[in-house]
């Protein structure tokens, strides 16, 4: 496999991006690294439904991401002849459920409140990146009793509405918020200035939370279904993820970097 590291995707980068021939984006588009990862996974599935006599050899080539309604029927019906769907046995559900008490936590939330540096269609990703970095040291660097700086440069650097309120969000659970941003401010114990930016859809972010609710946690009985749903959502995911990893390897891959991707399709 041949693959060039993408870490944020112009316009002209992603135009050059394909598999085997296919291209996977329009030339007036903007695609971040892991939007780009996405489409390759899913043109390397198409591609492998073509070769197993699921899907006609003609099927159109997905205009902007979007695959014909044929070729999502025939990738699902590979997936199911190619993976093995597991299933979690009580133990297992157990010990996962007893080392992971925090996951299945019932009403966990935060306050938090951001700087938000969009990404927007024609923005500099890279210049955009070091103004985000920049804010997040200056803002690491604050000392104790020092006049809060944070809601200055919320209102002076947010592109978020809530910076006029020096970037207060509020209250969040995870629910309230996009899967990538939640999967940071959520994953780690911190109370503060997060010490990275947090990348979501909607671009950098600069992160302190204010304080934290762990909510309560319920005994395995309660949530056993969850467990188990969890554990095998999983290992479908890391079975798709090594199966699209072989894929690539037997196909050329220009303009994207798959070592890097999270498992396709199970967002």
């Amino acid at each position: 496999m041949h693959a060039t590291s993408t870490p944020d995707v112009a316009p002209s980068r992603a135009a050059t991006a394909t598999v085997d021939g296919v291209p996977l984006a329009a030339a007036d588009e903007t695609l971040t690294a892991q939007q780009l990862r996405s489409r390759a996974s899913v043109e390397l599935l198409r591609q492998a439904a073509i070769r197993a006599g699921l899907l006609p050899a003609d099927d159109p080539a997905p205009a902007r991401g979007v695959v014909s309604e044929a070729a999502a029927v025939a990738i699902e019906r590979l997936l199911d002849q190619e993976l093995v769907r597991p299933e979690a046995d009580e133990a297992t559900c157990q010990r996962y459920h007893a080392a992971n008490p925090k996951r299945f936590a019932v009403g966990e939330r935060v306050r938090v409140r951001h700087v938000l540096f969009a990404v927007t269609p024609g923005v500099d990703i890279d210049a955009l990146r070091k103004r985000a970095e920049d804010c997040l040291l200056d803002l690491r660097a604050r000392t104790h009793g020092e006049a809060d700086r944070f809601i200055e440069a919320a209102n002076r650097l947010s592109n978020c509405p809530s910076g006029q309120d020096g970037g207060a969000l509020g209250w969040l659970t995870a629910a309230d918020c996009a899967p990538e941003f939640a999967s940071e401010v959520f994953g780690h114990p911190e109370v503060g200035v997060l010490p990275r930016l947090v990348r979501s859809r909607f671009g950098f972010h600069v992160v302190e939370v204010l304080e934290r609710d762990a909510g309560t946690v319920p005994p395995y009985e309660a949530v056993r279904s969850a467990v188990r749903q969890a554990l095998e959502r999983h290992a479908y995911a890391t079975a798709l993820r090594q199966y699209v990893e072989v894929l690539a390897g037997q196909a050329r891959v220009d303009g994207v970097d798959l070592d890097a991707a999270s498992s396709p399709l199970v967002q």
